[in-house]
């Protein structure tokens, strides 16, 4: 399994337990796990509202989210179920947010309900609303501490965990004496070897190039997209309870700025969404030449920009600028002035892209053909929720790998 973040490691999990009888081994590129994507995120255990019905999105996540917290309880993870207000500010949102608690319905979204004015300040006293959706279900859990526990149970079942190994080549090694046993070689980028029979790569940021690498399409390509957040000043978190969304726009491709509580009881506020010029950017000014001229050499991309080039252009004034990204904010809670924030840290998404510029919304799996591609299955996108649906991912991975290599 190539990438020990939270999708990598719950596969090797799964797979570990269900075939005792093979050898398994992570391969992870950075010294420590749940390293980026993983380690990167907002810490929230969503519930399943938002995602197309009947997608793999919509349906592993409901699924993620019960055996994510079935799974903290069993190994003492601490986790809180505070909840999530989605919250309509204009009249123009309620039919969206309506149509929204329809879905999430037919998600089988445990708990769901409208609440009026009233409910919203009794829910949350410091935030204005006309409308919200209540989902009393989401949560929020320190998902680095999850990976490290998958990663516990993987290695207790006996499998071996390498880090500081970049994987840069695949290809069918020689024929020789155990050649037929383990044909695929994967070489890292220190010249070290490891023969084996299958490969599951869980590359997140490098998803798209692992593929290319093993001989499989680069479609879809993976565009970095940062996320910074602010912060609350700890003497000003008594402001928010749970999770407080905005109604999403399906004119822009992101979801807008929201209040998450955390786990060590700071409030993140955020994110916004710019490119990143480096594939595990997390400040500023970090630039890589080859990851910049990878995305802006890529026809999807320029679709894209030029469809949502206003949005992009305020996401970037509201990066720079604070005092914008504190006027979204007071759309909810009026109370909170840039007086009261602070920048806070960054992600970055992994955001695959087609050639005509359509955001990928749901999870991508996909092999290749002939000798390599045939012993490969590529997790080509696993954006939010991938880490509440890890469990329930790593649990279709294996049903995959059991059907594609015939084990």
């Amino acid at each position: 399994v190539v990438g020990a973040g939270i999708v990598g490691l719950a596969s090797a999990r799964e797979l570990s337990r269900r075939y005792p009888s093979l050898t398994f081994a992570v391969l992870e590129k950075e010294q420590e796990l749940a390293h980026h994507q993983s380690g990167h995120n907002s810490g929230v255990i969503h519930s399943g509202i938002y995602y197309k019905p009947g997608s793999l999105k919509a349906k592993l996540c409901v699924e993620g989210a019960a055996l994510c917290y079935e799974y903290c309880d069993q190994k003492g993870i601490p986790y809180k179920q505070c909840g999530k207000l989605i919250v309509a500010v204009e009249q123009e949102e309620i039919p969206r947010l309506k149509a929204l608690y329809e879905r999430g319905l037919q998600n089988n979204v445990p708990g769901l309900k409208l609440i009026g004015a009233k409910e919203i300040q009794a829910k949350e006293p410091f935030c204005r609303g006309l409308m919200a959706l209540d989902s009393p279900y989401t949560g929020i859990v320190n998902y680095k501490q999850v990976a490290q526990s998958y990663a516990e149970d993987f290695q207790e079942a006996g499998g071996t965990i390498l880090t500081d190994f970049e994987v840069t080549n695949m290809e069918m090694g020689q024929e020789s004496e155990d050649g037929l046993k383990y044909p695929v070689v994967v070489r890292s980028s220190k010249g070290e070897e490891i023969s084996c029979r299958h490969i599951v790569t869980c590359g997140g940021l490098y998803s798209d190039r692992l593929s290319e690498i093993s001989g499989c399409s680069p479609e879809p390509r993976i565009v970095p997209f940062r996320g910074d957040y602010l912060v609350l000043k700890p003497e000003k978190c008594y402001m928010v309870k749970g999770n407080i969304y905005p109604v999403p726009n399906p004119r822009f491709p992101f979801l807008g700025f929201h209040f998450t509580p955390r786990m060590d009881g700071s409030v993140w506020l955020g994110p916004n969404a710019v490119l990143a010029f480096k594939r595990e950017g997390y400040r500023l000014f970090d630039f890589s030449t080859g990851d910049f001229l990878d995305a802006v050499m890529y026809s999807g991309l320029w679709k894209l920009v030029l469809r949502n080039l206003s949005y992009g252009l305020s996401e970037i004034y509201r990066a720079v600028f604070l005092s914008a990204q504190v006027k979204q904010l007071q759309k909810f809670i009026p109370e909170v002035t840039v007086n009261d924030v602070l920048r806070g840290p960054s992600g970055v998404r992994a955001q695959a892209l087609d050639s005509d510029g359509n955001l990928v919304d749901d999870f991508v799996f996909d092999g290749g053909s002939g000798d390599i591609g045939s012993r490969i299955l590529h997790v080509r996108n696993a954006p939010s929720p991938a880490a509440t649906s890890s469990l329930a991912i790593a649990k279709m991975i294996a049903d995959e790998v059991k059907r594609r290599f015939e084990l």
